[in-house]
């Protein structure tokens, strides 16, 4: 038997090892031609979405499989980036990751509402929140507007109400109720009204109740014009008077007008403030010249009285004025005049100082703080007293008049108008004295109202012939004024809080009864109410941490509702009032001890400043007794 050699004996190994490494020499050419694809398949990608303006996209290539990823900037823009990797590779082969950016929130819209009021009628324009309701603004409207003809017009969008819409739809319509013909313009963050007042009066006491309307917080612009009073006559007095001048009365046709009068009798000497209202009325556009000129014409002369009445100028110089320097004052103010207006300068004469004293005749009128008035000194015969008690009654108030009046037939011409003339200027007076004699006219005394002296010049003026003298020496008081009396929201707070402080509001245990000691406290309370209507007041019912919380809240509540139901039952309005319970959530003490819980145990009296912000507690709160 024939042996074989080793090589011969393995041939299997040999076989095995060129199998192995065929097979190691194709998978590197595999891996080597998968990798060649995938790089290829990345550059066309990439290259595809570059130019098309997909920078933003992101691709993965594994084989045949292709993943784009990245956020596209909507769904068109996701779906565009698709399409171009689709150009390059097969559509199935693509493995969409992309994202897509949330849509931004749509922004709400800016609402707002304008008020229109005229003649009875009620425009509502504008954009409002769905929850603010259209119908229940109409509805307040009328309610605050009786027999108002309303065209809502009103839309609404399906947002949030801005911060401090609320507050500021709700004052801007109950503005209408004190309101002219106007316009308000709400926003949440600002209000702004457009009105017309009668007069100037009406305008301060318009602009001061809307003042005291207003939130807190909340900016408000008043924008109310007065129409210019019609002054008949057109009239300004200026006096000089032993070192003192001043004016008793200032009219100005224009800004301008007013503008040149100041400045002459600053030029005068004239220091504080000075009043010169605009009016309608006047004789000529070239008021403010002759004016001027009459100013300093008397400044030129020294001391002495200019009046104008409408077109009529006179010029009175002081007693003792040397003649000359008269003459040459009189000639200069006559040439600077401009036309329509006329001059009369009078010097008086100087006394013969042989003669002697001469009682003058005088006739007196005195009205008192009370209203009383008392008529004294000398009339011309029945006829004349019968007429003038008669007008002073209708002036005053028949139960007001006294008469201590006696006759005198050599009374000088003239008296009877200079008398009545002088009883209708002190109709402005609230209290004071009138004195006329043959030489002049003198009034003294107190009034509520700013203009009562130009208003007092201005009857005297008109009414006296041309050059009659009189003196006027009146003083505003402002506790006199009707609209000084009309209290701020603190002031009003001050008073409650000072009421509250002489007798706490009480209740009986575990109940809502108010016992006899806080009776009177709610009387004073009440009345301090009455001149308050305006002010948005809560009333707080507060309680110790004794019991439930759900109980003291309760019982907080119902007490807050009983004092407001027992200022009700006293006949005040109570629409400016809310009654809130907040139980036992405020303690202003310890509840540790019985001082500290009865301390807890109160009423309090606040300014309802914001609807979202918890108002200062008051200097003196109200408190009710042991529950």
């Amino acid at each position: 038997m024939t042996s074989q050699s080793p090589l011969f004996r393995s041939p299997t190994l040999a076989h095995v090892l060129a199998i192995a490494l065929g097979a190691t020499a194709c998978l590197g050419v595999a891996v080597w031609a998968k990798r060649s694809v995938e790089a290829l398949t990345l550059d066309g990608l990439s290259l595809s979405l570059s130019q098309a303006g997909h920078d933003w996209a992101e691709v993965d290539v594994d084989g045949l499989s292709v993943t784009l990823r990245g956020t596209a900037a909507d769904e068109a823009t996701r779906f565009a980036a698709l399409s171009a990797a689709g150009r390059v590779v097969d559509a199935s082969r693509i493995i969409d990751n992309m994202d897509v950016e949330a849509a931004a929130a749509i922004k709400a819209p800016d609402f707002s509402i304008e008020l229109l009021k005229n003649d009875g009628n009620i425009s509502l324009i504008g954009l409002v929140p769905t929850l603010s309701d259209p119908e229940r603004i109409v509805a307040r409207v009328g309610e605050l507007v009786a027999d108002a003809r309303i065209s809502p017009l009103l839309e609404t969008a399906q947002f949030e109400a801005p911060p401090g819409w609320d507050r500021a739809l709700a004052f801007g319509i109950e503005a209408l109720e004190v309101l002219p013909s106007s316009k308000v313009s709400i926003s949440a963050r600002r209000v702004t009204i457009e009105a017309v007042a009668e007069d100037a009066d009406d305008k301060a006491d318009l602009e001061r109740r809307l003042k005291q309307k207003s939130p807190p917080g909340l900016a408000v612009a008043l924008r109310i014009s007065a129409p210019r009073p019609v002054v008949a006559p057109f009239t300004l007095r200026f006096l000089i008077d032993d070192g003192e001048l001043r004016f008793d009365a200032c009219t100005a046709d224009s800004a301008a007008a007013r503008a040149a009068i100041i400045r002459a009798a600053r030029q005068a000497g004239v220091v504080g403030d000075i009043t010169c209202p605009l009016a309608l009325g006047t004789p000529s556009t070239r008021w403010g010249e002759a004016a001027v000129a009459g100013i300093q014409g008397l400044r030129a002369m020294g001391e002495g009285t200019l009046t104008l009445s409408n077109a009529d100028v006179t010029l009175v110089a002081r007693e003792g004025t040397s003649p000359a320097l008269f003459e040459r004052t009189a000639a200069e103010l006559e040439a600077a005049l401009p036309p329509v207006f006329s001059l009369s300068a009078i010097l008086p004469e100087t006394p013969d100082a042989g003669d002697g004293p001469v009682q003058p005749p005088e006739f007196t009128a005195i009205r008192s703080p009370e209203g009383q008035v008392q008529l004294r000194g000398r009339l011309g015969d029945a006829q004349m007293r019968a007429a003038v008690e008669s007008y002073a009654a209708a002036q005053f108030g028949a139960d007001s008049i006294y008469s201590a009046t006696r006759l005198d037939g050599s009374l000088p011409g003239g008296w009877p108008l200079r008398v009545l003339t002088a009883l209708e200027a002190m109709g402005h007076l609230h209290h004071g004295v009138t004195s006329v004699t043959a030489e002049s006219i003198s009034i003294s005394g107190e009034t509520g109202a700013k203009d009562a002296q130009a208003q007092m010049a201005r009857i005297l003026s008109g009414k006296l012939p041309d050059g009659a003298a009189f003196d006027l020496n009146v003083t505003y008081s402002e506790q006199l004024d009707p609209l000084s009396e009309i209290p701020t929201p603190e002031e009003c707070l001050k008073r409650i809080n000072a009421a509250g402080a002489a007798a706490k509001i009480t209740f009986a245990p575990s109940s809502t009864e108010i016992e006899a000691a806080g009776v009177k406290t709610i009387d004073a309370i009440s009345e301090i109410l009455r001149d308050c209507k305006d002010v948005a007041i809560e009333i707080g019912g507060h309680t110790d941490s004794q019991g439930r919380e759900s109980m003291n809240n309760q019982l907080s509540q119902a007490r807050a509702d009983a004092v407001l139901n027992a200022i009700m039952a006293r006949r005040v309005l109570v629409s400016n009032l809310t009654a809130k319970g907040y139980g036992e959530s405020q303690p202003i003490a310890d509840n540790k001890t019985e001082a500290g819980r009865e301390t807890n145990r109160r009423i309090e009296f606040r300014l309802i400043e914001d609807n979202t912000e918890e108002a200062e507690t008051p200097e003196t709160p109200e408190g009710d007794s042991t529950e």
